[in-house]
């Protein structure tokens, strides 16, 4: 009676270690597909590589710190970008940018592009609203809001007796100082000039700025872009940069070396965009 007590123990202990022991096998395995499902999910989540063949026949991922190092825009190459993008900015003909050489003659007249605002809705060139797909997504609306309010009603008139037009003269612009990686602060000195055509008055208001670039990643040209305004747009992200801010440009505090100007000193810090 007592060794079939015993055998009966014995049975139960075996039993209880293999269900603990199964049970424990379990939640490994489920453990070990829960990480598994978040490693897939980060994979798919990750830019695919793209692989470039450098000149010694390496393989090399283009997304890499060394290439992207390597790839970075040449100072002159953001210069220029920013010179091309704030004139198209404040470029206030009335017209729209010939196309052929019929409207190179006789250009078509410019609608304008309505922008909602703090004072309803107003108008902005056609040039003005493709310039700002070269500002970064955050800022393109507050800075298109505020061009809003600086265009006079009177650039969209066909009547020359009260048409305005405006442009901006760019007198300098300063080197690009690298702020951090694939971020560069660039200065530009500016005026902004609007000339009524019944009289040729002008007025000249300086535009002296601070503008905050970085590089992107550029968009592919798809093959079904048919409209001159679908290519406008993709030609001012092909340089693979944007502006992302725009201060007020100190120019003792920033370029000159000079001791500081106590007049201008707190422009450093003033994040927002000024007339």
């Amino acid at each position: 009676m007592v060794r079939l007590l015993e055998k009966k123990k014995a049975k139960t202990s075996v039993l209880t270690i293999f269900a603990f022991t199964t049970f424990g096998l379990h939640l490994l395995a489920l453990s070990m597909l829960v990480l598994q499902g978040l490693n897939i999910r980060s994979l798919s989540l990750q830019k695919p590589p793209n692989f470039v063949q450098m000149i010694d026949g390496k393989t090399v991922d283009i997304n890499s710190q060394e290439i992207k190092s390597n790839l970075e825009p040449e100072p002159e190459t953001i210069r220029q970008f920013v010179n091309k993008t704030m004139s198209l900015m404040f470029t206030w003909s009335g017209k729209l940018p010939p196309q052929s050489i019929e409207e190179a003659t006789q250009p078509k007249p410019d609608a304008g592009i309505s922008v909602p605002t703090g004072k309803g809705n107003q108008k902005i060139s056609t040039t003005s609203w493709v310039a700002g797909f070269a500002l970064s997504e955050d800022f393109r609306k507050g800075f298109l809001e505020k061009i809003a309010e600086m265009t006079p009603p009177e650039v969209f008139l066909n009547n020359k007796s009260q048409a305005i037009v405006s442009r901006l003269a760019v007198k300098r612009i300063y080197p690009p100082k690298k702020i951090a990686p694939g971020k560069w602060q660039v200065g530009m000195v500016a005026d902004l000039i609007q000339k009524k055509q019944s009289d040729n008055r002008s007025v000249i208001i300086p535009f002296n700025k601070d503008l905050l670039v970085r590089s992107v990643d550029a968009f592919g040209y798809p093959q079904s872009m048919k409209t001159d305004l679908q290519k406008a747009i993709y030609s001012v992200r092909a340089d693979k940069l944007e502006i992302y801010e725009i201060r007020n440009l100190c120019l003792v505090d920033e370029y000159t070396g000079l001791s500081q100007d106590k007049s201008c000193g707190n422009l450093k810090n003033d994040q927002t965009f000024i007339k």
